[in-house]
Parts: structure tokens; C-alpha cells; sequence
């Protein structure tokens, strides 16, 4: 239900998740709130239009892309200000992930239009969680950028970071950075692929990165459709523990047992418990 009292004041601009592929993931609050809005503004009017048509959906849309967001953005503001509801959506899955919107949003928070998410499908996150990959830390970093030099980097600083990496790919551009990703980390480098998820064709693949490539050269089908690239951080090597790890150490160690202490200063400081425990005991023997 759509907030009565807000609206006969002032609009609310929702933030509406839509299918990353099966239309059975539209959540029943995003599809009451979409036949309730007054308007939908659509990353691709066309697309979301089937979408609307298959609930049987009968709202006015209008386009915001990439290209018209910031001269939309106002007049998003405007409506709203008149008591217009207005619903987000991107061509698939949560808005302002890689897609349109942040213009917008950003605005209304400046100007303290009310804004309010409504929340469900995300390929970053539908991925990662099917990956294998730790995920007690990662972060999703976007498309791969289109020079061959800026992608080796971009790759070397996801594995860098220490934590798993979630990245986009686009079909015509898939084999080129694995190509880069080869040579930025070696033919080894562990990666995980995903595309077309919650698809027919949904397909994941673990590996290394000359294993990868050689999947999607016996059957180039699989370079098609929407790609999710996933990389394991690099532990982070202790090759000495910082003076204020070991101060906080040496103050937990009268209050609970070493491993223990090292779990809470590994947390704290971004380290490996393991590791920083194995480093401790070394030192003790």
C-alpha cells in the first residue's frame, strides 16, 4: 500500500527492484505499488512495458536513462511536490545498480523529497551468494572498464582489496578482459562466471581463468546474455603486526585466550585471524 497520508501532502519517489530474467520474482509490494503510482519513470519505457503488461498493469510511463536523468530530475522533483507518487525502475533488477537514477535520488535527498526503496532483485548480489566465495566482506565494483590497460588494473586492485569482487561484463566484451584478467593475475587466477541468472540458460562456472576460457571457446552460446565476473580477494599477508594491533593484543590477552584476542584484532584491523594468530605463536616459541 502506498503511503495515503503522504501522498495527499507531498509524493514519494519509489525505488522498484524488477526481474533480473523470471517474472515470478516481482514481489507482490512492488506490484501493488506499481498499479498504484501515478507515474513509472523506466529505464526503457518499451521493456518495462512488457513487464506492466504481463500483471496487467495499466500506468503512464515516461523514459529516464542515462542520457535525460539530470534534466529529469527536477521535474521529478516538481511532480512529487504536486502530490505525485512516481516509481523507479531500471530495465531489470534494483535501480541505481549500474543503471539510471542516482540524479535523481540525490537530488531528492538534497531538496528533502521523500524517497523510500522497495526492495528485490539484484545480479551482483543473486551471484555472489551462489558463488562459493566468502562473503562475510566483498564489494561490487561496477562494469570492467573498455581499455585493455585500465581492465589489467581495475583486476589486480579487485584482488588487491583482500575481499571477493563482484563485476559486470557485457557479452561483446567478455573474452577481451578475460584475456586481460590473464595476463594482469595469470592463466590461474581463480574466477567465478555467471550469466543469465534466474534464466533458462542461468549457467555458473568455477575455475581458473585459462579453464574459463576455454568453456566459453567449446561453446560460444555461453559468451551471450547478462555476465557476472566474480574474483576471491588475495589474503593479506602479515609480515608484521602494527604497533597498535599488538598494544590491543597485549590488553586482550589478560581477558581471554590468544585466539580469541586475535579474532577481535584481525576483525579490527582488516587482517587474517589465522594468519595473525600464526604470526603471535611463532614469536612466542
Amino acid at each position: 500500500m502506498l503511503n495515503e497520508e503522504n501522498s495527499q501532502k507531498i509524493g514519494t519517489l519509489y525505488i522498484v527492484a524488477t526481474p533480473i530474467g523470471n517474472y515470478d520474482d516481482l514481489s507482490h509490494r512492488a506490484i501493488a505499488t506499481l498499479s498504484q503510482v501515478d507515474l513509472i519513470a523506466a529505464e526503457d519505457t518499451r521493456h518495462t512495458g512488457k513487464l506492466l503488461s504481463h500483471f496487467g498493469i495499466k500506468a503512464k510511463t515516461f523514459a529516464l536513462h542515462d542520457h535525460n536523468e539530470k534534466q529529469k530530475a527536477q521535474q521529478i522533483i516538481d511532480q512529487l511536490n504536486q502530490g505525485l507518487n512516481i516509481a523507479l525502475v531500471s530495465d531489470a533488477g534494483t535501480p541505481l545498480i549500474s543503471d539510471p537514477g542516482y540524479a535523481v535520488v540525490n537530488l531528492c535527498r538534497e531538496q528533502g523529497a521523500h524517497v523510500t526503496p522497495v526492495p528485490g532483485a539484484c545480479a551482483a548480489i543473486t551471484a555472489v551468494c551462489c558463488s562459493g566465495l566468502p562473503t562475510d566482506r566483498f564489494q561490487f565494483i561496477g562494469f570492467t572498464p573498455a581499455k585493455s590497460k585500465a581492465r589489467q588494473d581495475f583486476f589486480t586492485e579487485a584482488v588487491n582489496s583482500g575481499i571477493t569482487s563482484i563485476m559486470y561484463e557485457s557479452t561483446h566484451r567478455i573474452m577481451a578482459s578475460l584475456d586481460d584478467l590473464a595476463l594482469a593475475l595469470g592463466d590461474e587466477q581463480q574466477v567465478v562466471f555467471a550469466k543469465e541468472l534466474t534464466k533458462t540458460f542461468e549457467t555458473f562456472f568455477n575455475g581458473s581463468v585459462s579453464e574459463l576460457k576455454q568453456f566459453l571457446t567449446d561453446d560460444p552460446t555461453k559468451q551471450r546474455g547478462e555476465i557476472v565476473l566474480m574474483l576471491p580477494g588475495k589474503p593479506k599477508q602479515i609480515d608484521d603486526v602494527p604497533p597498535e594491533a599488538r598494544k590491543m593484543l597485549a590488553l586482550l590477552e589478560s581477558e581471554m585466550p590468544m585466539k580469541k584476542a586475535c579474532g577481535v584484532v584481525a576483525e579490527y584491523f582488516g587482517m587474517k585471524k589465522n594468519a595473525l594468530y600464526k604470526t603471535i605463536i611463532e614469536e612466542k616459541e
